[in-house]
């Protein structure tokens, strides 16, 4: 049902000026569904758009009578949305992984091995860098070993990442370069051995002793890679990211692209909590323009549940005795919350364990104290204890959430954690009654890149073959409604820029996504296979599907 309710508002002082004259527009777009998300959550038929900005919304005859405009567009009911925002993702890294060997969907690791050999002959080059694998996709889910990675390269280095990025494995020349023997002890991380000698598997923290090692990427590199990344976002429809991790340099090199006109993408920036961070940004207060708004930092407090680093309140289920990493000392965490406090920065924490959440909701808590519109967030939000739902509330805490990693999950998560915590798991739902709201984002190159995917799997609660044919945990479903507010208007909230983008009314930027299906009256189950027709960002189209 089409509502004209908020058009009728705006109507007065259209109608009143269309006595004279049509006003002028740059943009008009007709013949469509238009899904606002405003308040209301109304829908339209068209709209207009000047100087990037959107002017007016409503019906095609009240749209085509006020306003005039030499490019006119009739969507032949096509169905457009806001353009979508990713709440939580790896852009620049994204990028940077296309040019790396594509481990993800490997069955297994043999086959990982033929991809690594295919792509060191076709891009020779002084490392071998890959990532995507997960061993809970294997015959055997267990991690590999160095072994046949120091048979196939004894002399080039290798560094393959876990899809999770918090896990991975290194051959025998890397874990020399990086000076790595059975008694190398990290804080945060750890060195597997068996018979005190390193298997080649890292975690966490670990991992760092030999990434460090890797060329160091220059400027030209890294704008190629945002390029890249830019163009697979907008192809599915991502308007705006949130980037979840980066340094002076490389927010440098956005902020030039985007004045260049080259990066068109609205980017979200969480800092890393360098020294070099705090002296060029977050001491001199928050930095925006119309595309990059730099004024959080990510921190991390557990490692992930798929490489057992999450920190569990009791030991893993399938891994007694190991209760996951605490990543970070927890009092430089409480140190570098309270200077982002006191430069009004928004502060994200990855927490994917209930000890880990539990920790972060009260060290928050602590400096919060109360009630506040700091909007500080917890990035995952994966497996929260029951007693601890209400701090989200009582703080004002927002869980950031990332639905497909319910649905990649599922699978194998009650391994890890048994049947009575997975009660507090991927609790989306739940997770949303705490303050009425919540962001959605899905951590690619963790997961797929599509929003639509994530779309699917909060309302669904399946993969994408129907399995399980009830769904995951349907409890915790979010309705239609909620997942497109968590993918437009909650994410643009998250990162205080509700009043900008995220619904389509007027006086907000003409950020837009144009598809073939009807999100809320489709069959659910095809809602993940919708096709982006169209992208556009401030009025300009960006990608047109062939």
């Amino acid at each position: 049902m089409k509502s004209n309710m908020p058009f009728m508002i705006l109507l007065g002082s259209i109608i009143i000026g269309s006595c004279h004259s049509q006003q002028e527009a740059d943009l008009i777009i007709t013949n469509t569904t238009i899904y606002t998300v405003d308040e209301e959550f109304s829908v339209q038929e068209a709209m207009a758009v000047k100087e990037g900005k959107i002017l007016a919304v409503g019906t095609d005859r009240a749209i085509r009578q006020a306003y005039r405009a030499d490019q006119v567009i009739s969507l032949d009911g096509k169905y457009v949305y806001p353009g979508f925002i990713d709440a939580h993702c790896h852009f620049l890294n994204y990028g940077r992984n296309l040019q790396h060997a594509d481990l993800t969907g490997t069955g297994s690791f043999e086959e990982i091995l033929e991809i690594l050999q295919g792509h060191h002959k076709k891009h020779p080059s002084s490392w071998i860098i890959g990532r995507g694998w997960d061993q809970n996709d294997w015959p055997v889910k267990e991690p590999p070993t160095r072994k046949e990675l120091d048979r196939l390269f004894p002399d080039t280095p290798v560094l393959i990442t876990r899809i999770d990025g918090h896990a991975a494995l290194a051959n025998r020349k890397a874990l020399e370069m990086a000076g790595i023997t059975g008694k190398t002890e990290v804080d945060g991380g750890e060195v597997i051995t068996r018979n005190g000698v390193p298997t080649g598997v890292l975690i966490d923290n670990a991992i760092s002793l030999v990434s460090r090692m890797l060329p160091r990427p220059g400027k030209e590199e890294t704008a190629r890679a945002l390029l890249n990344a830019q163009e697979d976002c907008l192809a599915v429809g991502l308007t705006s990211v949130h980037e979840a991790g980066l340094g002076r340099e490389e927010v440098e090199t956005i902020d030039s692209l985007q004045n260049a006109g080259k990066l068109k993408m609205r980017i979200y920036v969480m800092l890393n909590p360098s020294e070099v961070n705090f002296e060029r940004f977050i001491r001199r207060g928050p930095y925006q323009t119309d595309r990059l708004n730099v004024r959080s930092i990510k921190l991390f407090c557990d490692g992930a549940l798929g490489s057992r680093g999450a920190l569990l309140l009791e030991p893993y289920s399938d891994d007694p005795g190991n209760h996951g990493l605490l990543v970070s000392d927890i009092y430089e965490l409480e140190r570098l919350c309270r200077e982002a406090y006191k430069y009004n920065y928004q502060v994200c924490t990855h927490a994917i364990g209930d000890s880990a959440n539990r920790l972060m909701l009260n060290l928050y808590g602590k400096i919060l104290e109360g009630p506040n519109d700091r909007r500080w967030r917890i990035e995952h939000a994966q497996i929260i204890h029951p007693e601890d739902f209400d701090l989200f509330g009582k703080y004002h805490i927002i869980p950031s959430i990332q639905t497909t990693h319910a649905t990649s999950d599922m699978y194998w998560a009650e391994d890890r954690l048994g049947p009575e915590r997975m009660k507090g798991a991927y609790a989306f739902k739940q997770l949303l009654e705490q303050n009425g709201w919540l962001p959605n984002g899905s951590d690619f190159p963790v997961e797929h890149i599509n929003p639509l995917f994530g779309f699917y799997a909060g309302v669904a609660r399946k993969d994408h073959e129907g399995y399980p044919p009830e769904g995951f945990q349907t409890e915790n479903a979010l309705t239609r409604e909620q997942a497109l507010r968590a993918m437009t208007v909650w994410a643009a909230k998250a990162a205080f820029e509700e009043d900008k983008k995220g619904s389509l009314v007027p006086g907000k930027w003409a950020d837009f996504v144009v598809l073939d299906q009807d999100l809320m009256n489709t069959p659910i189950d095809s809602t993940w296979q919708a096709r982006v027709l169209m992208t556009w960002i401030a009025g300009e189209q960006v990608f047109r599907a062939e």
